[in-house]
């Protein structure tokens, strides 16, 4: 099953874009200016509510981000902060508007796995205001917004389910535009995968993600990345029964080609993540840097 990837985001940096009133809550989105291989045209931050409003993930420390975030508010208040994951362009952006809003930081809790052991993408500076546990809500005025721990993508990773809607903010862990980095330790794709799996039982109408457009048609979207995650583990379980031990550098090459030099490295992450959980179901095992089939 293909993916249907949505290439195209015509919103300009820095512009709001309004996405409706859902259930009756005010919804709308700012795009940051941090374009890359791994954000696309940028991380998404959205805001919930009006009057007192909630802003997701305020991105990476950036000042113009902020400054925009300020202006599309135009007066209303920021009654919480909300971070999806504490992954570098997401969360650290928080701690400056908390300072000019006053308003309380809330996520699953710290990046989880420490710099040098895997964790060199994280915010190691980020502490939540208040934790949130898996099913916990949030509430605003005229909104409620339920936390999904949804690990997989990165260990504290969290979809918020606005109550009464259909619409979830799918963060990193379903993103329009591409499939998500899975990158051990922090990263684990047995968890990410049964995560996707909760997410397509819930029956969305709309995914809202942290990078790239709103996603129409999400339910069709998720089971076609857990077909595409699934067929990638069978075939590199077929290379490795059929070619002998490799390791992840000669696996990326013979399953990915050709592949944007800039990928490699994130390719060879995801394929580490696969033979990981393809190791605990004892399908493979390690041998130094080199993998075989059992």
């Amino acid at each position: 099953m293909s993916i249907p990837f949505i290439k195209d985001d015509p919103l300009p940096t820095g512009v709001v874009e309004d996405l409706g009133r859902p259930g009756g809550v005010r919804l709308r989105r700012l795009r940051c200016g941090n374009p890359g291989p791994f954000t696309f045209l940028g991380t998404n931050t959205y805001l919930i509510g009006e009057g007192r409003v909630a802003v997701l993930d305020p991105g990476p420390e950036d000042a113009a981000h902020r400054a925009a975030i300020l202006t599309a508010l135009g007066g209303e208040t920021v009654s919480h902060i909300l971070v999806s994951h504490t992954h570098r362009d997401h969360s650290p952006g928080a701690a400056a508007l908390r300072a000019a809003t006053g308003a309380p930081c809330l996520g699953f809790g710290p990046h989880m796995t420490p710099p040098g052991a895997g964790g060199e993408g994280g915010d190691h500076d980020f502490r939540p205001d208040r934790r949130l546990a898996d099913g916990e809500a949030v509430e605003g005025e005229g909104w409620r917004l339920t936390a999904l721990h949804t690990p997989g993508h990165c260990a504290n990773h969290l979809c918020f389910a606005l109550e009464g809607t259909g619409v979830l903010f799918s963060a990193d862990h379903v993103m329009s535009w591409s499939t998500s980095v899975v990158s051990p330790p922090d990263g684990e794709m047995a968890a990410y995968m049964a995560a996707l799996e909760r997410l397509i039982a819930r029956g969305d109408s709309l995914y809202l993600p942290g990078h790239g457009a709103p996603l129409a048609e999400p339910i069709r979207f998720a089971r076609a990345l857990l077909a595409h995650r699934g067929a990638r583990e069978a075939a590199l379980l077929a290379a490795l029964r059929e070619s002998g031990p490799a390791t992840v550098p000669a696996l990326v090459e013979r399953l990915y080609s050709p592949i944007d030099p800039r990928l490699v490295a994130a390719a060879g992450r995801s394929l580490l993540a696969h033979l990981l959980k393809l190791r605990a179901e004892e399908l493979v095992r390690e041998a130094g840097e080199t993998w075989a089939a059992v």
